[in-house]
């Protein structure tokens, strides 16, 4: 078996993502958005103990989390990434904010020690986003609030098959954009009550997403060429500008 056959998904997540930590932290698409501010007010209603903020990224869940709750626990599978988080929560003055690195399929925290978990553009990452969710319900207290943002895909499988191409040649680590529907029978099956799901357009520049992920130009190259032969009910989906450019969907959608 070759090095390059050996390595694992988890491995191929946090070497993707571990030299990038710092465009993460500083993006404009990560850093802001309605989503964004929905978990922050949720966080504000409910007041948690205990927060959790699950597969963190750059860390922007957690800084619009941290004034709300006593503890929230930052938690990634890249440890960079993790010291790009805590470099920026002591410029934000967030002394409540831990690091901890592991995976989402097993998270090392007891049952039932959180009162809010929240996961935003992360679980397209995940090996296993049952087992994720799954690990979200278990830690999450009686009475606790969840809530998960993600990227979701149409059903029809034309336009599914562009964007899993197209997010996959710009970043090897990516498993799945999944549809609402899947994403409620996810949460369903892991014992949430999902609430009704909130659908955002979300605008992507292509030059900042390539260049964000440090993309090949090969595959900078062949997304393009993905893009100049879109059918055209595929490319009006994406509201594909000349540049490249072009929108995708976002679903947040709370549980408990």
């Amino acid at each position: 078996m070759t090095a390059q056959t050996a390595k694992t998904h988890d491995l191929n997540v946090a070497a993707q993502f571990g030299p990038r930590a710092g465009a993460y932290v500083t993006s404009a698409v990560h850093a802001a958005g309605e989503d964004l501010k929905q978990i922050a007010d949720l966080a504000a209603a409910c007041r948690p103990a205990r927060a959790l903020d699950l597969g963190c990224g750059g860390g922007h869940v957690s800084f619009h989390v941290a004034p709300h709750a006593r503890e929230l626990v930052a938690y990634d599978l890249s440890s960079d990434m993790l010291d790009a988080v805590m470099l920026e929560a002591a410029t934000r003055k967030l002394a409540n904010i831990t690091p901890q690195h592991g995976s989402v399929e097993k998270i090392p925290f007891a049952d039932q020690s959180f009162h809010f978990v929240a996961s935003r553009y992360s679980a397209h990452h995940w090996h296993d986003v049952r087992a994720g969710i799954r690990e979200a319900k278990r830690v999450l207290a009686p009475g606790g609030y969840a809530v998960f943002a993600d990227i979701v895909t149409p059903p029809p499988a034309l336009i599914d098959t562009h964007l899993q191409a197209i997010e996959l040649l710009r970043d090897p680590s990516h498993v799945r954009d999944y549809t609402v529907a899947e994403w409620i029978a996810f949460l369903k099956f892991a014992g949430f009550t999902p609430g009704a799901p909130t659908l955002r357009k979300v605008r992507l520049d292509f030059a900042a997403w390539t260049a964000r992920m440090a993309t090949p130009e090969t595959n900078v190259r062949a997304i393009r060429a993905l893009q100049a032969s879109m059918p055209r009910e595929v490319a009006d989906y994406f509201q594909l500008e000349p540049d490249g450019s072009f929108t995708l969907e976002s679903m947040t959608i709370e549980a408990k």
